[in-house]
C-alpha cells in the first residue's frame, strides 16, 4: 500500500499492519515520541478521515491501497 505523509507530501510503500512510526522512520520523517506505548500521545498523527492515532502503536489498515497521514507538531515535546 502507499502512505502519504503531509504536509511534506512524502509517499512511501508499506505493508498492511506495519506501524505508522516504522514507516515514517524509513522515510526519514521525524515523529516525536515519548513512552512508545501510546499513553503520552507525543506521536499523535491524524488519519485522512480526521481520526487522531498514536503512530507508535497504530498499524496500517489491511483494507486500503492508499492512506494519507497528517503530521502535527506539538511544540511542548
Amino acid at each position: 500500500m502507499k502512505i502519504t505523509f503531509l504536509p511534506d507530501n512524502i509517499t512511501m510503500e508499506a505493508q498492511p499492519g506495519e506501524l505508522i512510526l516504522d514507516v515514517a522512520e524509513r522515510a526519514e520523517i521525524f515523529i516525536p515520541t515519548g513512552c512508545l506505548m501510546g499513553s503520552c500521545h507525543a506521536c499523535e498523527v491524524t488519519l485522512e478521515d480526521g481520526t487522531p492515532v498514536c503512530a507508535c502503536i497504530t498499524g496500517l489498515p489491511r483494507n486500503k491501497e492508499h492512506l494519507t497521514i497528517n503530521l502535527a507538531a506539538d511544540f511542548t515535546w
